[in-house]
């Protein structure tokens, strides 16, 4: 199955050793994987910063860095989704609006640890989460 991934998944999947971590690696090693070109910059942001305040080796984020740009995930641009997103703009953020209106156009769902978009209102798509 087709499934828009997001970054919080992809770094449960590259560096979380519990449950959202299994989760979120049986996820992506087990479906097709589409995303916004976005994921990619934010998941390494979010490496960083866990590098930074220590909560991961300096090893263990570049060996995730890596793994992340082997990944089979099919990117696309923002323009196609420009007007969605903006429509999302009182209740998602732009970044989330951007998971979100990918997952409507496809019809397919979105895969995310973010509970806080989950419970936004105005997504017209289904989501996968732990």
């Amino acid at each position: 199955m087709t499934v828009v991934v997001d970054a919080s998944v992809l770094v449960s999947a590259l560096v979380d050793t519990g449950s959202e971590g299994v989760w979120a690696e049986s996820l992506v090693a087990d479906e097709t994987l589409v995303a916004p070109e976005l994921v990619m910059v934010e998941t390494i942001n979010i490496l960083r910063r866990l590098e930074l305040a220590g909560e991961v080796l300096s090893l263990e984020a570049e060996l995730s860095q890596r793994d992340l740009m082997r990944l089979d995930i099919q990117l696309f641009p923002f323009s196609p989704f420009a007007n969605r997103i903006w429509a999302l703009r009182n209740n998602i953020t732009s970044y989330d609006a951007w998971y979100v209106a990918l997952a409507e156009a496809l019809g397919c769902p979105l895969a995310t640890l973010d509970q806080k978009l989950v419970r936004a209102t105005g997504a017209n798509c289904t989501f996968t989460t732990l």
